[in-house]
């Protein structure tokens, strides 16, 4: 290794580190570092290294080439092709981020800078009531469809980021090695501003996806908290603004025209269609989205109800429907392996807080609150999301393989 190659891989792992922190504000300077990580890692003559999910991975992204290539207007799905680059931070990671120290302050930095964007969506939130009553509008219907979304540029993204990031924090003040609340003060109140922001956010399958993976943490943490669960999640609802009291009923009643669901059905019902005439390759990557009107079930009325129709609203249906089955099926290969690779490397673990039982306790968390908000949006094809997700698969992997050399040692 020649003298300047250890200087390079520094440079790729501040730019890795960089590229994973900024992309909770900037997507494109998170892609820029992000392309300056991958050429001083190549420069560098340093290892590429590929956590064990790379199988399942590597046949989803030719599964998605097959499917482009047999597709009726491949040049429409080339936008999937250029994501391709999103899912090379994995490897990136991966290969650069190897100390368990660094991978804290990785996630500690993500819950501040999440946390900033929290005040800023909670500021965008009372000028949004200001809006309202200047307008002379009801602030609930204004508000459904102009919500807060802090550095981002859609509510989904910031729903998305915010509740990853929340997660990772509280799984560092569950399990992390900091257990002095003069250590963990800065975080609780991240986390706490983080929470705020989710609930302004009002988008009701990130609350849930953030439920679910809260629940994982607390019931591995302390069990009889659960009970209280309940408790203070009504203190939430019913102490915070009328919005938010409406929007939680809105999940029994929704209005139409408002938060109804009808729209969601309509896009699951297409993508089924889609699917059972499609079922192996799909209709090609985008075509989802191009061809929709033609293939809406003939007893749906039109006009359709008010929503988006750019997806599916589900990540199982719209790669199935984009894709084929046995290419969706290969993503859900590569969540469950995650899940149980990280799962069976907690039980490995000896007793006590540490990093690598917070890494892979917020990994889990994330995973599944993902694939819970997957059931009723499209979130893995956001960017910004994906991005988030894949540093966390990666030092995830990363705090395994930590772990096993530990075990090895003492062993």
């Amino acid at each position: 290794m020649t003298s300047w190659q250890p200087f390079l891989f520094r440079a790729a792992i501040y730019c890795a580190f960089g590229s994973a922190v900024s992309i909770l504000f900037s997507i494109a300077i998170s892609q820029n570092l992000l392309g300056l990580a991958i050429a001083a890692l190549l420069l560098s003559g340093a290892k590429i290294r590929l956590p064990s999910i790379w199988i399942p991975l590597g046949l989803f992204l030719l599964g998605t080439l097959i499917a482009l290539a047999l597709a009726d207007h491949p040049a429409a799905g080339l936008p999937q092709v250029r994501k391709f680059y999103v899912f090379s931070v994995l490897p990136v990671v991966f290969s650069t981020i190897r100390d368990r120290t660094l991978m804290r302050r990785l996630f500690l930095c993500s819950g501040m800078v999440g946390a900033a964007s929290a005040i800023w969506g909670m500021a965008q939130f009372l000028q949004k009531m200001r809006q309202a009553h200047a307008l002379g509008k009801n602030f609930y219907e204004y508000y459904t469809g102009e919500r807060i979304t802090g550095a981002m540029s859609h509510w989904m993204t910031f729903g998305g980021e915010e509740m990853f990031a929340l997660l990772m924090l509280a799984a560092f003040i569950f399990f992390g090695p900091a257990k002095r609340l003069r250590q963990l003060w800065p975080w609780i109140t991240s986390a706490l501003l983080l929470v705020m922001a989710l609930l302004l956010g009002e988008t009701r399958s990130i609350w849930l996806a953030t439920v679910v993976g809260g629940l994982y943490l607390v019931w591995f943490w302390k069990r009889w908290v659960i009970i209280l669960v309940p408790l203070l999640l009504a203190l939430i609802v019913f102490l915070g603004p009328a919005s938010v009291r409406e929007r939680f009923t809105s999940f029994l009643r929704p209005r139409k025209e408002i938060d109804s669901n009808e729209f969601r059905l309509v896009t699951w019902r297409t993508g089924l269609r889609m699917i059972e005439a499609h079922p192996w390759f799909g209709l090609g990557p985008e075509e989802p989205r191009i061809e929709f009107d033609s293939w809406v079930p003939s007893d749906v009325p039109r006009p359709l109800p008010t929503g988006s129709y750019i997806h599916l609203h589900n990540i199982y249906l719209q790669y199935a429907a984009e894709r084929g089955i046995p290419t969706m099926l290969l993503m859900l290969w590569l969540l469950i392996k995650a899940l149980v690779d990280f799962a069976r490397g907690i039980r490995k673990l000896p007793p006590g807080p540490s990093d690598e039982r917070f890494l892979l306790h917020g990994a889990i968390a994330i995973v599944i609150a993902a694939m819970v908000e997957g059931f009723f949006e499209y979130n893995l094809g956001d960017s910004e999301v994906l991005t988030m997700f894949l540093v966390t698969l990666a030092c995830g992997y990363t705090a395994l393989e930590l772990a096993s050399r530990k075990e090895s040692a003492v062993g």
